[in-house]
C-alpha cells in the first residue's frame, strides 16, 4: 500500500521513469507544535515515489507513517479548509548543473481532508514540465 501522497516523474526527452531523482514533500498548513512537516525519498527506477521518511535536522528517519501526520493535520483544520502541500523535485541534480533550465521544479497544491489519496504525476524535459492531479 502506497502513502496518502505519491508522484510519478518521467523524462520526455528520453520517454523513460526519471529513476533516482530527490523529492521533498512538505506540509505547508498550520500544524501544532512538534510536527514533522518535511518528508524525504527519492524516485525508484519506474519513477515513482510510494513512501516517504522524515527529514528531521538533516536525519532522515525512515519508515513514518505518513497517514498519522495526515490524520492530525485533518484534525487541526478548520470546517471546510484545505491542506496545503508542495513537491519539490531535484531537477537539476538529475539532468547534472548546466543541463537544465528548471534547478528545481516546485509544485503546490491543495488536498481536501475527505480525500484518501493523491498522486501528482510530473512530466519533464530539461526545458519544460507539465504536470496534472493524477488517479
Amino acid at each position: 500500500m502506497s502513502d496518502y501522497i505519491t508522484c510519478h516523474v518521467l523524462d520526455t526527452t528520453t520517454g523513460k521513469p526519471a529513476a533516482h531523482m530527490a523529492v521533498t514533500l512538505t506540509l505547508l498548513s498550520t500544524l501544532p507544535p512538534n510536527f514533522p512537516r518535511s518528508f524525504s525519498s527519492s524516485t525508484n527506477v519506474d519513477g515513482r515515489v510510494t513512501h516517504w521518511g522524515v527529514l528531521n535536522d538533516t536525519q532522515l528517519y525512515a519508515s513514518l507513517d505518513l497517514a498519522f501526520l495526515v490524520e492530525h493535520a485533518q484534525k487541526a483544520l478548520k470546517q471546510g479548509e484545505q491542506m496545503i502541500w508542495s513537491l519539490k523535485f531535484d531537477t537539476g541534480s538529475y539532468f547534472g548543473e548546466g543541463n537544465t533550465f528548471w534547478p528545481e521544479v516546485e509544485l503546490k497544491f491543495f488536498v481536501k481532508p475527505e480525500e484518501k489519496h493523491y498522486h501528482v504525476p510530473l512530466l519533464l524535459t530539461p526545458w519544460s514540465f507539465t504536470t496534472y492531479r493524477g488517479s
